[in-house]
């Protein structure tokens, strides 16, 4: 996984290996996992992407 370090500075440092990204028809993105291909989490706070998941085409 990601670091992210330090802490509250709200920055990323490096990409979250091994997870993708989409965008529903909703307009919320799914996060899924690359190994088996299963969703894992939908974001419902806001329709912004997750930070640090690649995009999938």
């Amino acid at each position: 996984m990601a670091k992210n370090r330090p802490y509250s500075d709200g920055k990323r440092i490096g990409a979250v290996k091994g997870r993708s990204q989409t965008k529903t028809p909703s307009g919320h993105y799914v996060k899924r996992d690359s190994n088996t291909g299963r969703f894992m989490d939908v974001k419902t706070s806001s329709k912004t992407p997750f930070k640090g998941v690649r995009k999938e085409k």
